[in-house]
């Protein structure tokens, strides 16, 4: 009867592991180190299987960098960051004309800022640093660009509220940070450890 209940234990293990393989099985960093398996439990429900992929791409001289894991379930998180010729105020508006969104969330430090929001298609974060990309002419120089990260999920969340845009803003951070070296901004410039933190609404 012992023998019984341990291998009924075993096999009911082995089993809870199969189904979180997905997750379980991601590496400890993905996404050249911009997204941590951590933040995917945190964010995605659990899945069978789950597969994690990565690009760049530059165009003209403006990078983009693209980031996603996909569960069994068709579950997402995914994000992108890019250099574009933006101004804060452009930014800012864009977010705040958004059709269906409300409760914005907003936080910065220097000239860092970033945002979260909830829509009726899920969350999404975003997150703004100037930047100076190489071999600007004289036109081009004198207007205002920046590294914009933007993240989403999409299906379902295992998180939700200020726990999930908190995650998903400092994902869409990682990111940013991360295309703003990759694209050699003109300012080098010391990213924070983190930004500041949402408070409960």
């Amino acid at each position: 009867m012992v023998l019984f209940f341990v291998a009924l234990g075993l096999f009911c293990g082995a089993g809870w592991l199969f189904l979180n393989k997905g997750l379980y099985l991601l590496p400890a960093r993905m996404c050249e180190g911009t997204l941590a398996r951590d933040t995917v439990e945190q964010v995605l429900p659990r899945a069978r299987s789950a597969d994690s992929g990565s690009d760049r791409q530059e165009a003209g001289g403006r990078l983009s960098f693209w980031c996603h894991v996909t569960t069994s379930d068709d579950d997402s998180l995914s994000g992108e960051a890019r250099v574009v010729q933006v101004s804060r105020d452009k930014w800012l508006d864009d977010y705040r004309n958004a059709g269906g969104r409300h409760q914005v969330l907003r936080v910065s430090v220097g000239d860092v800022e970033a945002l979260a929001q909830m829509g009726p298609d899920g969350d999404t974060s975003s997150v703004y640093v100037p930047c100076d990309p190489p071999g600007l002419g004289p036109d081009e120089a004198s207007q205002p660009y920046a590294v914009v990260g933007e993240t989403r999920t999409d299906g379902q969340a295992r998180a939700a509220g200020v726990p999930l845009r908190q995650a998903l803003t400092d994902f869409a951070y990682r990111l940013t940070e991360h295309a703003y070296k990759l694209a050699e901004c003109d300012k080098p410039r010391d990213f924070p450890d983190e930004l500041p933190r949402y408070r409960d609404r």
